[in-house]
């Protein structure tokens, strides 16, 4: 039931008046309290101990009164750091999800930088011009493994060049284009790439077979490949520069000899082509072909000291020459003289004549006067001739 239906419905209070009337009530006893308080002999006040009363009796008063107050302000600082936790909560988030896109970012330049120095710091011996490259799509099949690289002729690209990325040898590229090259890598089925063997420098062909690790093949020489051993380019052919690392030698499970590449560390995205044709371009044919001393420079002046050194050494030359013409003009003259002279005659010797008939006895048989009858007897034997003719 509302006021108004009440028994008091009838009842008019004068708001004005009433309110009037109780401004005037407290302004009268604010006067009385301002003049009756006076102090007192003590220094004290004769309506502080009323005072006293009053604010005992208000005290627990006031602070039941002014705990819905407090309770209400906590509730007011409570919801609103709520409302400030949830707001500052979603602009935390917002800026965490920002910074973490730009981590990802920097993760991301991080690596690619890392192998951009890889890759800068390869280096190939001969030295050969190199394009660095990025893999723009990639083919993978049971018989196809190739990739598109975004170089092409125009910088230099040609068929048959070798592609490296900062772990070794990836593939060759099989078809240019002025901006776009297509890559087949070692793994292919139709790639054939001849390598060596670094421990033992034995030739083998390293074939794709389709598998991530290639086989080796036509392997040079009983035991010339152990698990473990480094497999290089062996530069055969003159497609290839010798000295290319590709990968380790292991055991397969169906008994060959295979190779785990060493390209299989990292993605292969970031490459570089060798710009390499034959091993006709390393070197210069002019520099092959120049005389022996042809880099050699002007040799700067002698000095005094040099000067003297050289001189003796040529006046020395010179009395050496000297002498050996002298001896050999004194042989010359020696050699005349000696054809010059009349010839020795020689010895007389004592001739004896015999039948020419008469047959050399023998040294063993005694020359009787009876066996020769042209000799007549008490002859004595013809001393032998010179010559060694009786």
């Amino acid at each position: 039931m509302a006021f108004r239906d009440g028994p008091f419905e009838n009842i008019k209070v004068p708001l004005v008046w009433t309110a009037a009337v109780v401004a005037v009530v407290a302004i009268v006893g604010a006067v009385v309290l301002l003049l009756g308080d006076r102090p007192t002999a003590e220094g004290g006040s004769s309506v502080g101990a009323a005072r006293g009363g009053f604010e005992t009796a208000a005290g627990p008063v006031g602070g039941v009164l002014a705990a819905p107050v407090r309770w209400a302000g906590g509730v007011r600082d409570y919801i609103g750091g709520y409302f400030f936790a949830i707001g500052e909560n979603r602009r935390l988030k917002a800026e965490n999800a920002e910074l973490r896109e730009w981590r990802d970012q920097a993760i991301a330049l991080k690596n690619v930088n890392s192998r951009y120095e890889a890759m800068l710091g390869l280096r190939v011996e001969p030295a050969v011009a190199m394009a660095t490259g990025r893999a723009i799509s990639d083919a993978r099949g049971p018989f196809n493994r190739a990739k598109l690289l975004d170089v092409g002729s125009a910088q230099g690209v040609r068929i048959g060049n070798p592609v490296i990325s900062e772990h070794g040898l990836v593939g060759r590229i099989t078809g240019v284009t002025p901006r776009v090259s297509r890559m087949v890598l070692l793994t292919d089925v139709a790639s054939r790439t001849p390598v060596m063997i670094e421990r033992t420098d034995a030739r083998a062909m390293l074939t794709g077979d389709g598998g991530d690790s290639p086989r080796l093949e036509f392997i040079r020489g009983a035991g010339a490949v152990q698990a473990g051993d480094r497999i290089l380019s062996s530069g055969d052919g003159g497609g290839l520069p010798r000295g290319l690392p590709i990968g380790v030698a292991a055991k397969g499970v169906d008994g060959a000899w295979r190779v785990k590449l060493f390209s299989d560390h990292g993605a292969v995205d970031y490459v570089r082509v060798l710009l390499f044709q034959s091993f006709g371009q390393l070197v210069s044919p002019e520099a092959l072909n120049a005389p022996p001393l042809a880099g050699l420079t002007t040799a700067p002046e002698p000095n005094a000291a040099e000067l003297s050194a050289i001189r003796d050494a040529a006046a020395r030359r010179q009395a050496a020459q000297q002498a050996q013409a002298q001896q050999q003009a004194e042989r010359a003259r020696a050699a005349a003289a000696v054809a010059e002279s009349p010839p020795a005659a020689p010895p007389a010797a004592a001739t004896t004549r015999t039948a020419p008939s008469t047959p050399r006895p023998s040294a063993r048989t005694p020359q009787t006067p009876a066996a020769n009858p042209a000799v007549p007897a008490g002859t004595p034997a013809p001393a032998p001739a010179p010559g060694g003719a009786l």
